[in-house]
């Protein structure tokens, strides 16, 4: 899928000017209340960092945009009462699809996501260097671009879980527009299910497995988690706290004896004693655990 110009289309740009301990937390909330793509600037006067975000609103969709601001400055308010900073403030407006379509690039450059693998937006030339690999994409609506502390974390646990290992299944949960099980195919695994409840995490994420000629090793699908039968040698979930709690249950039975889980999306602190009591509690043993800024991933191993 890619980011096709529609004259007629506008996007709502909500943009925040916050203290930086802020910006995880804030796009994440952005990106699950309405799918908005984000994109952040922490060189401000005063060591603040602006926030864009662009939400698929027009100025036609006036009640649904009022909702999505009452959300947001909600959150702001409990998110500043909590860190003990200042309330970020938010000015918003309405652009042209053009606009948008050229901004969005303009943020999107080539970068190494964690040493040796290379995240390259389809519109950028990029010559790999000795032994780098190169995961070339299109973040379509999906807007996942992969520079989420999360994602690198997740990265490194996959890196090394699979490292050394051979005939290894691979289940990505939530997968985006599927960098983790695309890079899971480059890392060794044998074969990836990818799997999201979002038609249009899907699309892109098929697009990208085409664009690196993964469709071998890794398929796509809207299947529920609850449907799938066979276990898995690893599985992987960068959501957040709360989905991975739900679904505990359901990845715990996926994976296989002797097998590998790696959460992520998860916060220092009591986030991650909440999800190693939950997991321990379901025959998993904490292996390793990564922490960048204020997120954690958590590698568990099984029996």
């Amino acid at each position: 899928m890619t980011l096709q110009q529609d004259p007629s289309r506008q996007w709502l740009k909500v943009s925040i000017t916050t203290d930086p301990i802020l910006i995880d937390a804030i796009e994440d909330f952005m990106v699950g209340i309405s799918g908005a793509g984000v994109e952040f600037n922490v060189d401000q006067p005063g060591n603040t960092a602006l926030i864009n975000a662009y939400f698929d609103k027009s100025q036609k969709d006036q009640p649904e945009t009022d909702l999505t601001l009452t959300q947001l400055k909600s959150y702001l308010q409990e998110l500043a009462e909590i860190f003990e900073v200042d309330l970020p403030s938010i000015e918003t407006t309405f652009i042209e699809d053009e606009d948008w379509s050229r901004t969005w690039k303009e943020h999107f450059k080539p970068f190494a996501i964690i040493p040796g693998l290379v995240i390259v937006p389809t519109w950028e030339q990029y010559q790999a260097k000795d032994q780098e690999q190169v995961i070339v994409m299109d973040p379509g609506m999906a807007f996942g671009t992969g520079h989420h502390a999360t994602t690198s974390l997740s990265l490194q646990l996959l890196q090394g879980a699979l490292t050394g290992r051979t005939n290894t299944s691979v289940l990505d949960v939530g997968t985006g527009t599927g960098i983790l099980g695309m890079a899971a195919a480059l890392f060794g695994a044998s074969r990836v299910m990818a799997i999201d409840n979002d038609p249009e995490a899907v699309s892109a994420a098929k697009k990208n497995c085409e664009i690196n000629n993964l469709q071998q090793i890794m398929e796509v699908e809207i299947t529920p988690l609850a449907s799938l039968a066979a276990p898995f040698s690893l599985v992987i979930a960068n959501i957040v706290h709360d989905v991975l709690l739900e679904l505990a249950p359901e990845l715990g039975r996926l994976t296989a004896d002797g097998g590998q889980l790696i959460l992520s999306g998860i916060l220092t602190g009591q986030q991650v004693t909440n999800i190693i009591s939950c997991f321990t509690a379901l025959g998993f043993s904490l292996d390793r655990q990564e922490q960048k800024k204020e997120w954690a991933a958590l590698l568990f191993s099984k029996g």
